[in-house]
């Protein structure tokens, strides 16, 4: 079981995969809750169109990823209504890391994109509590 890291305004954040099996709740079922109501047409359920074959446009590499995952991050997140002032802060923060991949941010970082201080990101997201599976990201480990 790892340790939880008291994290600063400098410690990145991500969305934790493992807390979702972890915490025996279905990622999916969540996911489909972030779509926007065009998406929500196509993808009436969590199920079915598991994964869809996308096209990175820089490498033009084919990869599989999860179709609900792809359609909240190349389009419910470009609505100009995917987070707004009245989006609670850990759905907004839970949305910055599906708009962007889960790349990992700092409460600084967040706060830029979210137009919120970056110290009651951190003061919500660090108390120890997991929302939404949003962890402070691992610290490498050191060779010996």
């Amino acid at each position: 079981m790892a340790r939880w890291v008291k994290p600063t305004l400098d410690t990145k954040l991500h969305i934790d995969f493992g807390w979702w099996d972890e915490n025996s709740r279905d990622l999916r079922v969540y996911l489909h809750q972030h779509l926007c109501k065009a998406c929500r047409e196509v993808y009436t359920s969590h199920l079915g169109s598991e994964t869809v074959d996308w096209i990175d446009p820089e490498t033009a590499e084919v990869q599989t990823v999860d179709g609900l995952w792809h359609a909240l991050r190349k389009h419910c997140s470009t609505q100009h209504d995917y987070v707004l002032e009245s989006t609670p802060l850990t759905t907004a923060v839970f949305r910055v890391f599906l708009a962007n991949g889960n790349g990992p941010l700092t409460p600084v970082e967040l706060g830029a994109r979210l137009s919120r201080p970056p110290e009651m990101i951190l003061r919500v997201l660090g108390r120890g509590r997991v929302y939404d599976g949003i962890k402070p990201l691992a610290p490498e480990k050191k060779g010996r």
